[in-house]
Parts: C-alpha cells; sequence; structure tokens
C-alpha cells in the first residue's frame, strides 16, 4: 500500500517536461510502418506455404525469399508443416 501512495503521488505531482513530449507524426508513421510490416510478413508465409504445397522445393522458395534454401527452411518448415497437417 505504501508503494501505491506514492505512485499516487509522484502521478499528482507531474510535471511535464519538453523532453517527455513525442512526436505524434512521427509516432504514427512508426505504427503504421509496423502494422504494414507485419502485414507484409503475414502475406509472405502465406506465399511460402502456397509455394511449398505447390512442390517448389526450399532451395528455389529461398532464391525468391532472398536467402538460402536452408535459411528458409529453417525459418518457414514449421509454419508449413502446421498448414500442411491442418488441411489434412
Amino acid at each position: 500500500m505504501a508503494n501505491a501512495d506514492d505512485l499516487a503521488r509522484r502521478f499528482e505531482q507531474y510535471e511535464p517536461r519538453p523532453e517527455d513530449e513525442v512526436d505524434p507524426v512521427a509516432v504514427r508513421e512508426l505504427m503504421d510502418a509496423v502494422t504494414a510490416r507485419s502485414a507484409a510478413e503475414a502475406r509472405l508465409t502465406a506465399a511460402v506455404i502456397a509455394a511449398r504445397a505447390a512442390g517448389l522445393s526450399w532451395g528455389t522458395t529461398g532464391a525468391f525469399v532472398g536467402t538460402t534454401g536452408e535459411a528458409a527452411r529453417q525459418r518457414y518448415s514449421r509454419l508449413a508443416r502446421a498448414a500442411a497437417t491442418a488441411s489434412d
């Protein structure tokens, strides 16, 4: 309880400082970029799963993704197996 009282006192006495402020435009840009990246990664994962289901090798898949086949296999094989199991 003593900790709660201390936090309440600090909250009530807080005075904003200029260095505490953030640029809302920069924050929105960052949030939008993170959202777009997440969507792109989900789309890429779905495409890799579809490519593997269509018989493309890990080497070919890796070439499209911009990595080696082994790196693509390490990153996506668990997801591809899970998708194949789910569709069975």
